[in-house]
């Protein structure tokens, strides 16, 4: 859920037995053969041995980012003489290669996609957003549009305004920038996610009708005004389990709208929620203050509460890996039953590490003292986690082959993870 407010052939045929060699000769010929082939094997078997960590230059002002098995630091240009900023992407501890970036002050996000870095991020009056493409080879810059760019599942869109200060929804070609289609937005924008892809885009507009548009195509779905007479006066939207979420804070009411419809599909009194997310087959309604109540998407109907535990985490295997709200003093993490909301495992100590890209492992830290930090996986069966190591560093995130972490100095530490 992503809401944003303005994302052989083989030949059996063989010759007959040679003439056995003399023992003399075939006994050593036969074990060098032996013994090379082994050799080969393993050789082919084992990957190229690189270093496990590295140090890469970071400094003051630099920004890191993940993407598969690329570092990408965006950091001032210490080559020009204008102020901005370029862009290096590391390989290990090479660098592969470097680029101004322009029109960027600050960069929000970089990642991968098609053969193409695609970099968002503030303009350098501040005012406005910019997107910035590179060839992932070679670093040559591809084409630049103003706006801010994200990607749901393969399909690359851009949150733009106009000099009229309208603003909308493209899908863009990553391959040029080309506009393949554009639809004008006001309110929030919500999407629905199915396993292969975004399926859906919501339009929600402070008044008038609810649109929720393909967001592959760019076609129109349905359109409903959900409030045709007196919207409410205060209200949040968020898009989860293929509903539409409609957080009323006068009545402190949860309405929920079938996303093929818009028609009303439940309503259920729950106050003082901040959101609610996909926990598995159900819905996690995570209040201001902490505490998580799960609901059947269904019918709204409470399956189960906790005082204590508050944001879904990671689920796998009818198992949710949830955290403490963002008030409480102490870090901490558990293994919750889906089904029931049972305590499985109390990680208490232990603070997960961001992850830049999903499909990596669950990477969660605690102090050692000294500045030193221990690092561990954490599985959700219940055991505890499993020790990976210690390092030195901060505001560390992780992708799925690698993990970076800023040193003291500023520069940044890279750990392979497999």
């Amino acid at each position: 859920m992503t809401v944003i407010d303005l994302g052989e052939m083989r030949d059996d045929a063989s010759p007959g037995p040679a003439p056995r060699p003399p023992r003399a000769v075939g006994r050593p010929f036969r074990s060098l053969v032996v013994l090379l082939v082994a050799l080969l094997t393993l050789t082919a078997a084992a990957p190229p041995r690189g270093p496990v960590e590295w140090t890469l230059p970071g400094g003051l002002g630099s920004a890191v980012f993940v993407s598969g098995d690329v570092v990408y630091v965006v950091r001032p240009d210490r080559g020009g003489t204008g102020g901005g900023r370029e862009i290096l992407a590391y390989r290990g501890d090479r660098e592969r290669w470097r680029s101004p970036l322009p029109g960027v002050s600050t960069a929000v996000s970089v990642w991968e996609q098609d053969g193409r870095v695609i970099v968002a991020g503030r303009s350098v009056d501040n005012t406005d957003w910019q997107t910035v493409t590179y060839d992932a080879a070679t670093g040559a810059n591809v084409w630049r549009r103003p706006g801010v760019a994200f990607a749901v599942g393969r399909v690359l869109l851009m949150h733009s305004v106009t000099s009229d200060t309208t603003t909308s929804i493209t899908q863009v070609d990553p391959a040029d920038g080309r506009a393949l289609w554009t639809v004008p937005m006001s309110g929030s924008l919500g999407f629905d996610f199915e396993p292969v892809g975004p399926a859906r885009m919501v339009l929600s507009p402070a008044t008038g009708e609810t649109v929720v548009v393909d967001a592959r195509t760019g076609a129109r779905l349905v359109a409903r005004d959900l409030h045709p007479v007196q919207p409410p006066a205060q209200r949040r939207l968020q898009i989860a389990r293929g509903l539409l979420l409609e957080f009323r804070d006068g009545d402190g009411a949860i309405e929920a709208y079938d996303l093929d419809t818009l028609r009303p599909r439940w309503t259920v009194a729950r106050k003082l929620v901040g959101h609610v997310e996909s926990c598995g087959a159900l819905l996690c309604a995570v209040g201001l203050a902490g505490g998580t109540t799960a609901l059947d998407p269904a019918t709204g109907a409470v399956r189960w509460s906790v005082d204590r535990w508050a944001g879904v985490a990671a689920e796998r295997g009818g198992r949710l890996l949830v955290g403490v709200p963002d008030t409480d003093i102490d870090d901490g993490l558990a293994v919750l039953d889906q089904d029931d909301g049972r305590l499985i495992a109390d990680l208490s100590g232990w603070t997960l590490v961001p992850q830049h890209e999903s499909g990596g492992p669950l990477l969660a830290t605690r102090p050692l003292g000294g500045g030193r930090r221990l690092l561990a996986e954490v599985a959700l069966s219940g055991d505890p986690p499993s020790v990976r190591g210690t390092y030195t560093g901060t505001d560390c995130t992780t992708g799925v082959t690698l993990l970076v972490c800023r040193r003291p100095g500023g520069d940044y530490m890279v750990r392979r993870l497999t």
